[in-house]
């Protein structure tokens, strides 16, 4: 038996051993089987020129295939060129950690070049590959340094000596006059879909997300807990003075209806303990009612809460989206006019700066005092409005001076001309 017992643990023990090595393997392999992987991808991508296109780029305008077979082939082109990008960064980056010398890796290289120069994509594997080094040189920063490193076209960088316009117009002519013009036209539209839908999706999620987590945690969670807590303890009826003040306020209006309909002979003469049982009957009414908003007014804190967590990892778990979304609205403000720039500037301002502003903050700051459950302080209220709109329009000025200036002249010009 001992010896039966002792061969069970030898081959338990090597199978653990081989169970754990087997990781290692698999990371050791990484550059291998990623380069393998973008090597298959571009020697498909050869093959299909090579089947189809006569030895050329898959392109429509080889003139050969109809429209719905030219979409098939670009989207295979697609795929694989996905592949090689994906596997190529993955190659690149366990090349740093794990030093492999191959003859054979010169040449699986030498083909992927081929297709990467041909297809125009090897500026974008250059940067991705700068970028996952850098991600590995970097000592665990956080990703929204990694993000800012991503080089993105936005109408807040730096101008140069001639206006920005002049130079996108040369541009747009020479792209206009180049062989590629209908692929690049078209490649263009298609990513200008993919990151509108992404952009609209994710200002979806941003907003249902909070708002969801909110009300579910709220009536499953938060509400039948501070139920359980208060019970129905009728002590601590109010949370606040002002509930106490509302409560008392409807009870007398009660009491003072009563009398008014005596007065006008619209009900009996009342014995007073007929009186005063209405009126007791009344105060348990409010009394139940206004337990029921402070119950509720202490689960809205605690469901913010929830939903603010919320919000957050939304935001954290949504890097590329963040950066998308940043595109899509500077595309959005830059295409827009002169005069709808400006129209957009003094909408704001007047909103939330403006000689009106005041009252709607102050509609805004009690309606959150009564969402949470806290009194309305009117000193808090009134020093919230004497800094914060003077601070948010200080912000704007300096926008408008630092950056509009130089993004749109026309727009400040405008601008100045509707305010007078």
């Amino acid at each position: 038996m001992k010896k039966s017992f002792a061969d069970r643990a030898e081959l338990l023990y090597q199978k653990l051993k081989e169970y754990l090595r087997s990781p290692n393997r698999w990371f050791l392999d990484t550059p291998e089987r990623s380069l393998l992987e973008a090597y298959q991808a571009a020697q498909r991508i050869k093959n299909i020129e090579i089947e189809h296109f006569d030895g050329n780029k898959i392109s429509s305008s080889s003139g050969k295939y109809t429209e719905n077979v030219m979409s098939y082939w670009q989207v295979y082109l697609d795929k694989n060129l996905t592949i090689i990008k994906i596997r190529l960064a993955e190659f690149t980056l366990s090349r740093t950690i794990i030093d492999i010398s191959d003859s054979v890796l010169l040449e699986k290289l030498q083909v992927i070049d081929e297709v990467v120069e041909k297809y125009g994509i090897k500026n974008q594997l250059n940067n991705s590959q700068s970028l996952e080094i850098s991600q590995r040189k970097i000592n665990k920063q956080s990703d929204s340094s990694n993000i800012d490193d991503i080089k993105t076209t936005s109408p807040f960088q730096k101008t140069g000596v001639f206006p920005g316009s002049i130079g996108r117009s040369i541009n747009v002519i020479k792209g206009d006059f180049s062989p590629n013009a209908e692929e690049n036209f078209a490649r263009n539209y298609r990513l200008s879909r993919n990151r509108t839908r992404i952009a609209l999706r994710f200002f979806i999620i941003l907003i249902i997300v909070p708002l969801l987590t909110q009300h579910l945690s709220k009536e499953f969670v938060v509400s039948p807990i501070v139920e359980k807590i208060r019970g129905e303890n009728t002590t601590q009826l109010f949370i606040n003075s002002d509930m106490e003040k509302e409560a008392l306020h409807e009870l007398h209006n009660f009491q003072a209806q009563l009398r008014f309909e005596y007065l006008l002979n619209q009900a009996p003469q009342l014995s007073s303990e007929a009186v005063q049982e209405k009126i007791k009957d009344k105060a348990l009414e409010i009394a139940e009612e206004f337990r029921l908003n402070s119950n509720s007014s202490i689960s809205n804190v605690f469901a913010d809460l929830i939903s603010l967590i919320s919000f957050g990892l939304v935001i954290s778990l949504s890097k590329k989206e963040i950066v998308i979304v940043k595109s899509f609205i500077d595309n959005i403000v830059y295409g827009l006019s002169d005069s709808a720039k400006a129209f957009l500037i003094i909408l704001f301002t007047d909103i939330f700066v403006g000689f009106h502003s005041p009252h709607g903050w102050e509609i805004l700051l009690e309606v959150l005092s009564e969402h949470l459950g806290l009194a309305a302080n009117e000193s808090a209220i009134y020093l919230f409005i004497a800094t914060f709109p003077v601070i948010l329009n200080t912000i704007v000025k300096y926008w408008i001076f630092r950056y509009l200036s130089r993004l749109s002249p026309s727009a400040l010009a405008t601008l100045k001309e509707m305010d007078e």
